[in-house]
């Protein structure tokens, strides 16, 4: 065990990081490998101590999500070299991982995965029973039907490991220093920070809080309520088993998913750890309340075998020989969950130079990459890849202790649960984030999760099957998403658009700001358009709806999911380029209708004088109105691409602005609609969405935005410099736009391409967003594949629960916007629909 003495070392700092947990210590490894000078690392008691040292060590290159996998992927490339570049072993096991399946619904979701393994690097395979037995001859085979076999995986020692992490850090020149207990924070006019601690104080020129189950009274500090809950987490080690002891190579870890537990050899024993129901879970909800009590640091909570006895019978029954097994040792430590177990990475808006790595359920797998990733975007000025779902950003004012502790229950519970697409989960909903119609529509329709805000999926009719039915297949949202989509084509929908993030920016230079933000040029007082952030490399930091309302006064609108995420970069940019500028976020105060189809104008005419006609409000056009005595500001835009307006009212006018509307609409059938149908309809159009065709993976050229890109304007936006070299270079990849043949089961994205070329069939792309198209009665998806395969006409296969379904590149889009379909009709074409 190593020693340390408190000490400050210095008072300055580049960086500093507080906590000393294996995520902590691998970002000021990270950092000081890649030469940053002044990194300092600041420990209260001393390293590991929290939640680190007690951790099973679980090692998987297995995750659901899409980048995440590289996270996994870095952090174990990484551990098997790290013992030779350290000198410090690390006691990394790679036997292998099995997960179990035991019902038809779980080989459906290892399909699932499969398909969204093809074009990930990692090594991933759907394995018989008969494979599974081989590997783990221990297991009762009776309920086993397959296995998702990841032969990398394995457990590590996470002392050995961060102690390792430790000897790098140190050794590439950064300090690390405990028992040193930060004890408060100041920001600096500059930005800067003052790191007060009982020895002194540092000044650094930014701070990452990687404080584990510390972390919220770190951002308490400064005023920030991060949403994290400890929660309990138990696994026991067995004595020596004879029939462990007697095998010639290590077992693999085994998840077995229907009753929730993961196990591994521990020695010549088994180490068994379950995750209990949300029932039964138990949090630690005096530290929310009260603080983490002052002293804790490897302690442990006392153990309940009760709460997981269930657990421990299903896993007798699965692997029989831990029937003749004695428990030697209960650990029953704290794990730091967020609402949605996954952590909190990158920097804080509101905050300047604040950076948290924070929540982590899985830190032992996430410490490697996360750490790179983190160093790479402190180092470059932008993220070296997309990972929107763990933006620290994500969470809100909305989110509140009883959410967090509601969401966390859940998610614990939830850990194995099957995960369909289009997940819902309910708990700690509704939050105080409600549009003005939710208590009017909330009976309805199905209702979505997006942001902390409740917004409608789709909505009922007498017949139909009501409720959340999660499937990997068509289900019983199918037909009356159908049903929707007819309703805008032919006639006029409303849809509740509440959840946008909404800003206004004004001031005297906020022209010259918004010239430089965004690739597009500005729009003239009274038009709209779409623009796009771009990352100094050229990738597509967010993609928003910019209208100039009064001179130098502009409304900018963004999906739900990127409203602080992208207020972070325009505060940032601000900042640094000294604008005088006033930004308000007005996302919570503002509601938004949608009315888009045929009759659309026909419906609004009759509630205002103002003249709606397409030669006095053009599309792209937006003004201040009133509908009804309602105050709106009118932009004639629709991300169905048929005849709209996006209505922007006080949320306080949502009920009497919609019940006018529906009021005026009743001759020409008006009808509600949903998102799922708002999808289908901009997939059917071609339009892009932000976060599935483009985000920081992917340039705009690659993505089909030149439209949108103006590289000959006077402006030197950010990224313009990186898209012209992009451009002389010459693309490799290209969004393309496919129809496939399938069955009961349709694209939703992420899936794998394949080409039978000469040699053999292989994936050699991605979908990126896919759905059933009403209009033609077929699937339909956008997926990125390389230029020579990108030509109208190419064959391709789409890889859907474990099947290649046939795929056809054809010139997009399917349907024509009704701007287009006018345009045309004027010139005296025939436009196809």
């Amino acid at each position: 065990k190593e020693t340390s003495s408190p000490s400050l070392g210095k008072d300055r700092a580049d960086t500093v990081i507080i906590g000393g947990g294996c995520v902590g210590v691998s970002l000021a490894y990270h950092l000081a490998k890649a030469g940053l000078k002044d990194v300092v690392l600041l420990e209260k008691s001393e390293l590991t101590a929290g939640s680190t040292w007690h951790a099973a060590g679980l090692t998987t290159y297995f995750h659901p999500g899409i980048n995440l996998k590289k996270i996994h992927a870095y952090s174990i490339k990484l551990y098997e070299k790290l013992e030779e570049e350290t000198g410090q072993p690390v006691g990394f096991h790679q036997p292998g991982s099995i997960r179990i399946a035991s019902t038809p619904t779980r080989v459906d979701e290892f399909k699932y995965q499969m398909t969204r393994a093809g074009w990930h690097p990692t090594e991933q395979y759907l394995i018989t029973p008969e494979k599974v037995q081989e590997l783990f001859p221990l297991l009762n085979m009776d309920k086993v039907l397959a296995g998702l076999y990841n032969p990398g995986d394995g457990h590590i020692d996470p002392y050995s490991l961060t102690m390792a992490l430790a000897a790098g850090a140190r050794k590439y020149g950064a300090q690390l220093n405990y028992p040193v207990q930060v004890t408060n924070l100041n920001s600096r006019s500059d930005g800067t920070w003052e790191v007060e601690t009982p020895l002194g104080i540092i000044q650094a020129k930014r701070i990452v809080n990687t404080a584990g189950f510390w972390a919220r009274d770190i951002g308490k500090m400064i005023g920030l309520h991060h949403p994290l809950i400890p929660v309990h987490h138990q696994y026991v080690v067995t004595s020596t088993i004879p029939e462990v002891k007697a095998l010639k190579t290590e077992l693999p870890v085994i998840r077995d998913l229907e009753a929730s537990y993961y196990l591994r050899q521990e020695r010549d024993g088994l180490l068994f750890g379950p995750y209990e129901s949300e029932e039964k879970m138990k949090l630690q909800e005096s530290w929310v309340t009260n603080g983490v009590p002052p002293g804790f640091g490897k302690e442990l909570f006392e153990s309940d075998l009760d709460r997981i006895m269930e657990h421990i019978e299903a896993a007798m029954e699965m692997v029989p020989v831990l029937r003749k097994a004695d428990i030697v040792n209960t650990i029953a430590g704290p794990i730091t969950y967020s609402p949605d177990i996954l952590p909190m990475v990158g920097p804080h808006q509101g905050v300047r130079n604040y950076w948290v790595a924070i929540g982590f359920g899985y830190g032992i797998i996430h410490a490697g990459g996360i750490g790179k990733y983190l160093s790479d975007w402190i180092l470059e000025g932008e993220p070296p890849f997309d990972l929107i779902e763990v933006d620290p950003n994500r969470y809100g004012k909305w989110t509140t202790t009883e959410y967090t502790a509601a969401k966390a229950r859940e998610s614990y519970g939830f850990n194995n649960i099957v995960g369909y697409p289009k997940e819902e989960r309910f708990a700690g909903r509704p939050t105080e984030r409600t549009s003005g119609l939710y208590d009017l529509l909330k009976s309805k329709c199905s209702m979505g999760f997006h942001a902390g805000w409740e917004q409608p999926h789709w909505f009922y009719k007498p017949g139909d099957v009501t409720g959340y039915k999660p499937s990997f297949r068509r289900t019983n949202w199918f037909d009356p998403v159908g049903r929707e989509y007819k309703q805008v084509m032919e006639k006029v929908g409303v849809i509740d658009l509440s959840p946008f993030g909404k800003f206004k920016v004004k001031g005297t230079d906020s022209v010259k700001l918004l010239d430089h933000l965004f690739a597009n040029v500005v729009p003239k007082v009274g038009s709209t358009n779409i623009s796009h952030m771009l990352t100094p490399r050229g990738k597509v930091y967010a993609e928003l709806t910019v209208s100039q309302l009064y001179p130098g006064e502009f409304m900018l609108i963004t999906g739900s999911g990127s409203e602080l995420h992208d207020l972070r970069w325009i505060e940032e940019t601000v900042t640094r380029g000294g604008y005088k500028v006033e930004i308000e976020n007005l996302t919570d105060e503002m509601g938004v209708l949608s009315v888009a189809g045929p009759y659309a104008r026909q419906v609004l005419q009759k509630l205002t004088n103002e003249d709606l006609s397409d030669a006095s409000f053009k599309f792209l056009q937006c003004r201040h109105l009133k509908l009804s005595n309602v105050a709106v500001t009118a932009i004639r835009i629709s991300y169905t691409g048929e005849l709209g307006w996006e209505l922007y009212h006080r949320k306080e006018d949502s009920v009497p602005l919609y019940s006018a509307i529906m009021e005026a609409g009743q001759k020409e059938g008006i009808d509600d609609f949903g998102t799922y149908a708002l999808n289908a309809l901009r997939l059917e159009k071609g339009f892009r969405a932000w976060g599935a065709e483009m985000n920081c993976d992917t340039n705009p050229l690659e993505a089909g935005l030149e439209y949108f890109v103006k590289l000959n304007k006077a402006a030197d936006f950010t990224g313009k410099q990186a898209l012209k070299q992009i451009k002389e270079k010459g693309l490799k990849r290209r969004l393309v736009y496919l129809t496939l043949e399938t069955d009961n089961v349709d694209p939703e994205g992420n899936e794998s391409v394949w080409h039978n070329g000469k040699a053999r069939t292989i994936v050699i792309g991605n979908t990126t967003s896919g759905c059933f198209s009403y209009g033609v009665q077929q699937s339909l998806a956008f997926a990125y594949v390389p230029m020579e395969l990108s030509k109208v006409g190419q064959k391709l296969e789409v890889e859907l629960l474990g099947k290649n379904y046939p795929a056809t590149i054809i010139q997009e889009p399917l349907v024509l916007t009704e701007p287009t379909r006018m345009r045309l009709q004027r010139k005296g074409e025939s436009p196809k629909i």
